[in-house]
């Protein structure tokens, strides 16, 4: 599907499905599944559905049990590749069917060759009517079958057939050799040593692909008399895996050979060192229908003939184009990624301009290589370069969420690999790609904190915290909720914060750190339950004492402290002789502080106001408190920056009380009219909903209320008042400078 195109109506339903199978469906006396009401499903969708069960991953013996209903799921083109099937799962719930295509390639249990193909020959119309079986990395035999040695023989209607990978040897291929119809056949990386066995097929075999046969054992003399004797042939591909020198002159003869495989319009002699470009130009002159040629590692493909963008196709490393088409080429062959990727990287140190279409095909590299610590560096290195800077914002958003989706898979399969982690990192490190791509923000920010605890290298502590810090402000409240309950991610942040205070720095990563803090605990009760107990109050007055000149830092500090404030059943814990009188400070602090101050000033209100703690302290001190309160916010004005937004204002609801105190009301008033100023559609709709226009209006018309608490209620009353009460919810937390 084009990336920057939408979804279609069919993907979207059938992704629904997927999700969705058990709920859709009743067990059965056997434990099979089968679908409520299932409607007649026309023969391609019952395809798709299948196709994309194994796409998303949920395919397994228990869903494709689904489709034991033929009269409603009838299957013809079967693809179960890389799901979880066993034998018998495979048997009862896919054999049935009229199957004309199988791919079964890689799939995750113990089910053999040998299996599928007794499977397959049960069933009359499968053994007439399968054209097509694919079946890539799969054992060829488990434990001996009581039904006996399966063959490929009994399926006379193959055509194509796949088994790249498998431990397919000269017996199977004499087995193979005995289909009256087979056109197409796989045998690469096989434990064959004799090709001879295809001469049996030499009228009516069309494409043979033989790439890594490391045990074969044939003579070259031998090795290209069969080649030569297979005149029908159209696609040849017997590259090398190992990347070798040619030592025997293996391809040079081939391509000098006169004559040879006339019909041909596919060659692949990738991996064949010492290949000249004469040779091959000759070979290509001489075959005028000649349309792909695979060159990767050979030496060969610097031509005109061969570099230039005509119908001849190129996979080799003589330029982008040639390296673009070795990596749709050659997607499942690890040693020639690798290969192909090390150019790529080079080719795109410095690019200047967006080229979508090989980040794409650099994350089906990855994809496909999970496993591959090589193919992983140098490909999330390439990822990087394509999307460096201003790049990323030209590439389809779709794209690059699929690109995020596998760098964070490559993240966790590699968790202790420093150098692979950073490589990640850099590309995530992106505004563009962290607030707008569409990804699972709080899987991933799961693993940044994992990331944060097995490494302590300083460039990468500054990237993982860069991004903690947006992502977690991106967070839902459910999300950040569930953040907070983890104890180690508090711990983790804190103990960066107190490293880097140690030194006196203020660098980037104690600005991040402290703004994923302050954002973690924003309405999450049990991550501020845990920052106390992690002696986070401490540890935050010593910060405020440390760095008193750098406003951004106070701000952040402040904050969060106003978040554990909010908590009614934590303020006793902030109820500190030293800690008040300190907020008393900076809620005096200058005008050209007002960020300074009303975070202090918010720290106050809680813990003053008539619903605050038993105030213990000094009776003077709270006499002080709520003076100062009352005369610093008459003297704020409101700062050119967004400084903060709410997701409710319920935590003001008990500061604005007709029997509260008026420089606690003024606070609470104060921060209202703050954000109704900035967006008075979005906030008006949420006092309306929450009932707090109501509460204004007490406020601003009891004649028992203090005239400044009447004037400010009834100024942020007059900002609402031409905005219908609807709008959208912020999703955002406190807005932390410098983020």
């Amino acid at each position: 599907m084009d990336e920057e195109s939408v979804s279609s109506l069919i993907d979207i339903c059938m992704t629904w499905i997927c999700h969705n199978v058990e709920v859709l469906c009743v067990s059965q006396k056997d434990r099979s599944l089968q679908i409520h009401h299932c409607p007649l499903f026309p023969q391609e969708l019952a395809d798709q559905l299948l196709h994309k069960m194994a796409d998303e991953g949920v395919l397994d013996d228990k869903t494709v049990s689904i489709f034991q209903n033929l009269e409603f799921l009838r299957l013809r083109r079967a693809y179960i590749r890389s799901s979880s099937i066993s034998a018998e799962a495979f048997r009862l719930s896919l054999c049935p069917h009229k199957l004309q295509e199988l791919n079964a390639s890689h799939i995750h249990s113990d089910i053999t060759i040998s299996d599928i193909l007794h499977s397959l020959s049960s069933n009359k119309d499968c053994r007439q009517g399968l054209q097509t079986l694919l079946m890539n990395s799969l054992n060829m035999y488990g434990e001996i079958s009581e039904l006996g040695q399966a063959t490929f023989s009994m399926l006379r209607g193959l055509r194509n057939l796949s088994l790249a990978w498998t431990n397919l040897d000269d017996t199977g291929l004499e087995d193979i050799c005995s289909l009256p119809m087979l056109e197409s056949l796989d045998i690469s990386a096989t434990n064959i040593t004799d090709l001879t066995p295809l001469l049996n097929i030499q009228s009516q075999l069309r494409s043979l692909t033989a790439h890594g046969l490391q045990k074969l054992e044939m003579p070259t003399a031998s090795l290209l008399s069969v080649l030569s004797k297979l005149h029908m042939l159209r696609h040849l591909d017997v590259s090398n895996n190992k990347l070798v020198m040619d030592e025997d002159n293996l391809m040079q003869q081939l391509l000098e050979r006169p004559g040879i495989l006339p019909q041909l319009v596919s060659l692949d002699v990738s991996g064949w060192r010492g290949v000249s470009d004469a040779t091959v130009q000759a070979f290509v002159e001489a075959r005028p229908g000649m349309r792909f040629i695979g060159l990767l590692a050979t030496g060969a493909g610097g031509s005109e003939l061969l570099s230039a963008n005509g119908d001849l196709k190129v996979a080799g490393e003589a330029n982008l184009t040639q390296l673009c088409e070795a990596l749709r080429r050659y997607s499942e062959r690890e040693s020639f990624i690798r290969e192909v990727l090390v150019h790529l990287y080079s080719h795109t140190s410095d690019t200047e301009r967006s080229q979508p279409n090989i980040l794409k095909l650099v994350s089906e590299a990855i994809r496909h290589h999970l496993d591959s610590l090589h193919v992983q560096l140098v490909a999330t290195a390439c990822v990087f370069n394509l999307t460096t800077l201003e790049l990323a914002l030209e590439m389809p958003l779709r794209l690059l969420g699929t690109v995020v989706k596998q760098l964070l898979i490559t993240m966790k399969n590699f968790p202790n690999h420093e150098q692979l982690q950073k490589n990640c990192l850099l590309t995530l490190c992106s505004d563009h790609i962290l607030h707008n791509v569409p990804f699972d923000r709080y899987e991933a920010t799961k693993l940044m904190m994992m990331c944060l605890e097995n490494h302590e290298d300083q460039t990468l502590q500054r990237m993982t915290v860069a991004v903690v810090s947006i992502l977690v402000s991106k967070l839902s409240s459910e999300e950040i909720s569930e953040l907070g309950a983890e104890a180690f991610i508090m711990k983790q942040l804190l103990s960066i914060v107190q490293q880097k205070a140690s030194l006196g720095v203020v660098d980037s990563t104690l600005k991040f750190a402290l703004s994923a803090l302050w954002n973690l605990t924003d309405e999450t009760p049990t991550a501020c339950r845990h920052f106390i107990e992690c002696q986070g109050v401490e540890l935050y007055m010593e910060l405020l004492e440390s760095y008193q000149t750098v406003t951004s830092i106070k701000q952040k500090l402040l904050g969060l402290l106003n978040n554990v404030a909010e908590v009614e059943e934590l303020r006793m814990e902030l109820l500190d002789e030293e800690l008040v009188e300190h907020m008393v400070v900076l809620l005096s602090s200058s005008t050209e502080e007002v960020e300074v101050s009303y975070f202090a000033g918010g720290v106050l209100a809680h813990l003053a106001s008539v619903n605050g703690p038993t105030w213990s302290l000094d009776a003077e001190l709270h006499s002080t408190v709520l003076d100062e309160l009352h005369s610093s916010v008459l003297t704020w004005s409101f700062p050119q920056r967004e400084m903060v937004s709410y997701r409710t204002f319920q935590p003001f609801y008990h500061l604005l009380q007709v029997s509260q105190y008026p420089g606690v009301q003024l606070w609470a008033l104060w921060a209202i009219h703050l954000v109704c100023s900035q967006n008075a559609a979005q906030y008006g709709s949420k006092l309306h909903a929450e009932g707090g226009i109501e509460m204004l209006k007490v406020l601003s018309s009891l004649p028992d209320i203090h005239s400044d608490v009447k004037w400010l209620a009834k100024n942020v009353l007059k900002t609402l008042d031409h905005h219908h009460p609807e709008g959208q919810d912020s999703k955002h937390t406190p807005v932390p400078a410098d983020s």
